[in-house]
């Protein structure tokens, strides 16, 4: 099992999370579509070369985001983080995966 958390701006938040969820991943017995979210602020600077779905190259930019937080079983993970990629709006959308014990 492992989980996922991926940080997405709000507007494009319920897509981004229906693809991964269209994979499997999100499930935790008889329930699906379980996830964690919690509103914050991302900040990043495009550099040269970079083509940003937000911001100007070369400028600080802060956008209001999601962290949202879901498990995922071993065989979807590879399918789950695909998803995202194709999903997020970002060229380089930021997230985490951390294979979890088995207690």
């Amino acid at each position: 099992m492992y989980k996922l958390a991926f940080f997405v701006p709000m507007a494009d938040a319920e897509a981004v999370k229906e693809a991964v969820f269209a994979t499997g991943a999100g499930r935790i017995g008889d329930y699906e579509a379980c996830c964690f979210q919690m509103p914050g602020t991302g900040q990043f600077r495009p550099l040269p070369g970079a083509d940003p779905h937000i911001g100007r190259v070369g400028d600080l930019e802060r956008v209001e985001e999601l962290k949202v937080e879901l498990v995922c079983e071993d065989g979807l993970i590879r399918e789950a983080v695909a998803a995202l990629r194709a999903a997020h709006p970002y060229e380089e959308p930021a997230f985490d995966v951390w294979q979890l014990a088995d207690i």
